[in-house]
């Protein structure tokens, strides 16, 4: 059976079915804007601090591009075990304020008792950085993450080249300000199903990986795009999402290709016009 995050159908902007409410309040800021640049005008993206609350609890605040910010929520708690699924999730109601943007989680009574205890832990160490949320310690870091697969996937070549070819037409973001990041979910014969793009690159695998859930969307019967290098965060999201292999455009880390060993995920990456398989 293909791997999934559960379903959560639903429709856009204020959404609704039987496993979550997402509601938006407010003027949603825009994106990008122009600037001068001596006799030229450039367009940038705009990077906004996001506030993430469960149960009025205060859980983290990152930077991030102020786009598909439902997606990014639910992506962001189910990688960083905020919650276990997408059920844990009663309602999701985005709310824009004058320096930033509140995403006010209601998160079922078992989920936030979880929250709760893994918060006291947080804790003691206090903040993590972006990109590593919610690190207890240094040993986290050495989890071994889940197998995703007994077998390490095999993606034909000429797929991998042609997501990567077609990225770009699915960076509505980047063609414009040409300096954001992408996370593109791929299927098997590379055809771009779905995109989504930030300033960060793990903010846009959040994002991704938060609309394949909603969406029911399987994660195994495919392969996650980025158009970054791949580094650790993303090898860790990526596992526990259930995504078998990743196709990056830029060189892995090497602790991240040591970490997709370990949850062998196949890991690709494009190298003078040609898709190389990275590790065993």
């Amino acid at each position: 059976m293909p791997k999934r995050f559960p379903r959560c159908a639903a429709s856009s902007p204020n959404r609704r079915s039987d496993v979550v409410s997402i509601r938006h309040f407010g003027q949603p800021p825009a994106v990008d804007r122009e600037i001068a640049a001596g006799d030229a005008r450039w367009r940038v993206p705009e990077e906004t601090p996001v506030a993430l609350i469960c149960n009025g609890r205060n859980y983290a605040v990152m930077l991030a591009t102020p786009a598909d910010l439902a997606d990014y929520a639910v992506g962001f708690s189910l990688t960083e075990r905020v919650v276990a699924d997408v059920s844990d999730i009663e309602a999701i109601d985005i709310h824009q304020e004058l320096r930033g943007v509140d995403i006010r989680l209601t998160l079922t009574s078992d989920a936030i008792e979880r929250f709760d205890a893994r918060q006291q832990r947080r804790n003691l160490v206090g903040r993590a950085g972006c990109g590593v949320c919610g690190v207890e310690n240094a040993e986290t870091f050495f989890e071994r993450l889940p197998r995703v697969s007994e077998q390490k996937a095999k993606i034909d070549a000429a797929a991998l080249l042609r997501a990567a070819a077609d990225l770009a037409r699915h960076q509505p973001l980047n063609a414009r300000t040409r300096t954001v990041h992408a996370a593109a979910f791929a299927s098997p014969d590379g055809e771009i199903l779905l995109a989504r793009e930030d300033v960060g690159r793990h903010n846009a695998l959040d994002k991704l990986l938060g609309a394949l859930a909603l969406s029911g969307s399987p994660t195994a019967s495919g392969f996650v795009v980025m158009s970054s290098r791949c580094s650790y965060e993303i090898v860790e999201k990526s596992a526990r999402a259930g995504i078998e292999a990743i196709l990056s455009l830029s060189a892995p880390t090497a602790f991240a290709i040591n970490k997709a060993e370990e949850a062998n995920i196949a890991l690709y990456v494009i190298s003078s016009a040609r898709a190389v398989a990275i590790g065993r």
